[in-house]
């Protein structure tokens, strides 16, 4: 099929954007600091390195459009400011002649600026500056010198005049002169910048930085001989500046915005940005558009291609960001000479990168661009022409993505019925790949059209209940609970549990546990009414299931006693009814009951028969669910490394069967402590730096972020730990209070406060968090908080009375005596609240001055922390310990009290 419809010019792509929506994009914002170059800077800060030690340096920079190469040499600048002189110029785009030395005359001017125009002779050591006078006139000599002939020896001293002032101010200091944008630069800046690189062995002292867009290097650039030409140069360094991964772009946005943004946010902003840094900033407000700032940037290449090209690429930008060749020859309707004879300008302009298979957009934005440019007519008839091609030979696209490319096609040209059918289809091949998250689109998507398929039922074999419960079920799995809890509602308001009991209780059932998941607020009788609907006698199977998640939520209200009598009876229903799944369920909760007991054997043993259980049901979910309860109790009983082995291996099971949304983070948060526990510091952090890195929903990203400032403060990195409590809290703005998720927060907010030295502020957090919440019901977390409430107060307390402020010294004894009444309260079950609770009675001890008590204290808490292999906290009691022995008065309190 010919192309000719579609031969429109691509400058009109602008028109098409109305103008309403383009003033209501934002200004684009940009990042305070820099993201995910600090190997580029550490190769820049090498190189200049070398420059200092005598060795000749430059160093080529590329990178396409917006990928920051600016960024980087403007930070590199700034690292050297007081240790070296930073020069800068840029070529100007000025077509192919450019103009003439237009970087060195900027130079200049700025060398004019700092120096005055007499200065920067002075440094020519006597010599004229004739031919300097030439790119700027105030360091002209005289005023008739400037119109005489540019002859080839005026540019002979010109480039000898350079290079002569360069030497004599790396002579002084180490220079860095940095070239921008050199893809614009013209023959003579070339000239020069060959010959100054050249002869850098005899010039010591001088770094030049090159910097230049890779993706305007077509195949006939001029800068691409030279390139060659000086990368053969032992001196000369070539670094290709790569675009963001994920994780660094998800920085860069959380830095912009300057909170978390959500994993939702996150996949949107880099899938179309593809990591690219400036694009990120441009997209971050616009959701579904691509910013009329972007525009010209995007399409830059593409403008300048001829017609014919310019169709053919409308075309494939229907398919996406990349088209297989089969597929684009079926749907244009053109053999595969005329195809490639249109498309060969497309490749050499770096707009198109080819391959065996087909082609790809050099970047996903362009595809995005072009495809908006299409009329309304031509878009559905272009889309219709893809699927009818897929259609009939599934072989034109990858194995197993022909249900969700069809989805698209049709849904694209707007053929409702068949776009029911194919979101209906895809969604079961995603998942059955496990790819929850397209699974849920598609489904989302069998949603939205359902109203507007009169037989959508009929359709695709299944009613909306099924469809909206399905919704929920993969929205759970993908760790979207809020969307999870609207498609549950929406799916229980259709069932009338009178006549369907056993689904409205399994909806209820899936409510609450999406609502667990998220740590959002819904219902607290969800389990409640479930439990009523099937309490008949004749639905055993399922009011044990719901048994189930009640201990579980029981559990999580600090209502053991419940929790450990429901849990028991589903255990036994289930085991009657032959249900291994609620078995798995119910033994995993009854596993952490007797674990927060401290009955190890029991634990242990209830954890293997939990996953036996799972196993039989193969259920992967409680698997990994086991993998999560049963390193949570070997950390609390002291068995770090243990425990981290336990939830890397569950991990690695999450992310198989892929969970590594939801239980994956939280697996990583329990790979992540006990290696901090047991003071494998760095494996820790690599852990934490990955799992911050992966898409996760959930309270667990912000436990995440506290350990890192865990992690940070104890290694004395005060910023980092601010930036990273920051990260947690701001994660936890909106949610419920949960002790877990919670206090550990507040602890390190009084450990971080106190370290600035801000022992007021922390005082302040720890008494109102003693006043206002319940320490009795999580001991687990509340020794931790006590134990650094007890801390801070110990440090006010014991300061001479001379450095002693009335107001922080009263309520420094206030806090104290709160907390010690809290302690006296609260039960230390298993080794690690022990050693937690012989600390915070050492710290007492300290704030009340027992110099008879407290050498013995810190020993008992040293003692422990030995036993339990946990060096940082034993190295704080060690000294401690040392400190009380020394104390004046402990030796002859010591001495009266063993007499």
């Amino acid at each position: 099929m010919a192309t000719e419809s579609i031969a429109r010019p691509l400058s009109g792509l602008a028109e098409t954007l109305a103008a309403g929506i383009l003033e209501s994009v934002k200004a684009c914002r940009v990042s305070p600091v820099v993201v995910g170059r600090a190997d580029e800077l550490a190769a820049l800060e090498q190189r200049i390195a070398a420059v200092r030690g005598g060795e000749p340096a430059a160093m080529l920079l590329g990178g396409e459009t917006g990928v920051g190469k600016t960024r980087l040499v403007t930070e590199f600048a700034n690292r050297l400011a007081g240790r070296s002189r930073v020069l800068i110029g840029g070529c100007l785009e000025l077509g192919p002649a450019g103009l003439p030395f237009a970087p060195f005359t900027a130079v200049l001017r700025q060398l004019a600026r700092e120096l005055g125009a007499a200065g920067v002779r002075e440094l020519l050591a006597g010599r004229p500056a004739s031919e300097l006078g030439r790119l700027l006139p105030e360091l002209a000599e005289d005023a008739g010198q400037q119109d005489e002939a540019y002859q080839g020896e005026a540019r002979a001293r010109l480039f000898e005049q350079v290079l002569g002032l360069l030497e004599r101010l790396a002579q002084a200091s180490p220079v860095a002169l940095i070239i921008e944008d050199a893809h614009w630069a013209d023959r003579s800046t070339r000239d020069l910048l060959t010959f100054l690189i050249g002869n850098l062995p005899d010039l010591h002292g001088l770094l030049i930085v090159v910097t230049f867009r890779s993706d305007e290097l077509t195949r006939i650039h001029p800068l691409r001989p030279l390139l060659a030409e000086l990368g053969r140069m032992s001196w000369v360094a070539r670094l290709e500046l790569p675009r963001l991964t994920r994780a660094e772009a998800a920085e860069q946005m959380a830095a912009i915005l300057s909170a978390e943004p959500s994993p939702a946010q996150v996949d949107s902003v880099f899938t179309r940005s593809e990591g690219n840094p400036l694009f990120v900033e441009h997209l971050l407000d616009c959701e579904y558009m691509v910013p009329a700032s972007l525009l010209d940037i995007v399409l830059a290449s593409a403008q300048r291609l001829p017609e014919e090209t310019g169709a053919l690429l409308r075309v494939a930008s229907a398919s996406g960001t990349r088209v297989g060749h089969a597929l684009l020859a079926k749907v244009c309707g053109l053999d595969d000479e005329t195809m490639s004879r249109a498309l060969r300008p497309a490749v050499a302009a770096n707009v198109l990168l080819a391959d065996a298979d087909g082609y790809q957009f050099r970047h996903a934005l362009i595809s995005e661009a072009l495809h908006s440019d299409l009329l309304p007519g031509e878009h559905g008839q272009l889309h219709a022409r893809y699927a009818e091609a897929i259609t009939a030979d599934p072989a034109l696209v990858p194995a197993g993505r022909a249900s969700i490319e069809l989805a698209h096609h049709w849904y694209s040209a707007h053929d409702l019925t068949w776009a029911l059918i194919s979101a209906w289809q895809a969604a079961a091949e995603a998942g059955r790949a496990l790819a929850y998250s397209e699974q849920l689109a598609m489904l989302t998507r069998v949603l939205e059209l359902w109203d507007r398929v009169p037989d959508a039922a009929e359709r695709i074999a299944a009613d909306h209940v099924t469809v909206l419960t399905n919704a929920a079920e993969v929205a759970e799995l993908s760790g979207d609970s809020e969307r999870g809890l609207a498609f549950a509602t929406a799916a229980l308001r259709t069932v009338d549990a009178t006549a369907e009991p056993v689904r409205a209780a399994l909806l209820l059932d899936r409510r609450a546990s999406l609502a667990s998941q998220g740590n959002l607020p819904t219902s607290s009788d969800d389990l409640t009414e479930a439990l009523a609907l099937v309490s008949d006698g004749r639905h055993e199977a399922v009011r044990a299931r719901v048994l189930a998640s009640l201990a579980h939520q029981l559990h999580k209200q600090s209502a053991d006693a419940q929790a450990l009598a429901a849990a028991a009876e589903a255990l036994d229903i289930a085991k009657a009814k032959r249900e291994p799944g609620t078995q798995a369920s119910a033994l995993l909760t009854l596993a952490v009951l007797a674990g927060e007991d401290d009955r190890r054997v029991d634990v242990l043993e209830l954890l293997a028969e939990a996953r036996s259980a799972a196993e039989q049901a193969h259920d992967y979910s409680l698997l990994v669910l086991a993998a999560i309860n049963e390193s949570h109790v070997l950390e609390g009983l002291g068995e770090h490394l243990r425990a981290a082995e336990v939830a890397r291996t569950g991990l690695a099971e999450a992310v198989r069967h892929g969970l590594s949304r939801t239980s994956g983070a939280i697996l990583a948060v329990n790979v992540a402590e006990p290696l901090v526990s047991a003071g494998r510091w760095q494996d820790a952090d690599n852990v934490i730096t990955s799992a911050i890195a992966a898409p996760s929903t959930g309270p667990h990203r912000s436990s995440l972020w506290r350990l890192a400032g865990d992690l940070a403060l104890a290694r004395g990195d005060l910023d980092g730990a601010d930036y990273a409590l920051g990260r947690a809290v701001d994660l936890l703005a909106a949610t419920p209070y949960r002790s877990q998720s919670h206090l550990p927060n507040v602890q390190l907010q009084i450990e971080l406060a106190t370290a600035h030295g801000q022992a007021r502020a922390a005082l302040s957090v720890a008494l109102d968090t003693l006043v206002s919440r319940d320490l009795q019901a999580s001991p687990r977390y509340s020794w931790p908080l006590l134990r650094a409430v007890a801390a801070v107060a110990a440090d006010v307390l014991e300061q001479p009375p001379a450095a002693q402020v009335a107001a922080d010294t009263e309520l420094a004894a206030n806090v104290l005596a709160t907390a010690r009444e809290a302690g006296a309260k609260l039960e230390a079950s298993g080794p690690v609240q022990t050693a937690l609770e012989l600390t915070f009675l050492a710290e007492v001890g300290r704030a009340d001055g027992a110099a008879a008590d407290s050498p013995t204290l810190w020993r008992a808490a040293v003692a422990a922390w030995d036993e339990l292999g946990q060096p940082y906290p034993l190295g704080y009691s060690l000294y401690r310990a040392a400190g009380a022995a020394l104390a004046p008065g402990a030796a002859v309190a010591a001495a009266r009290a063993s007499a």
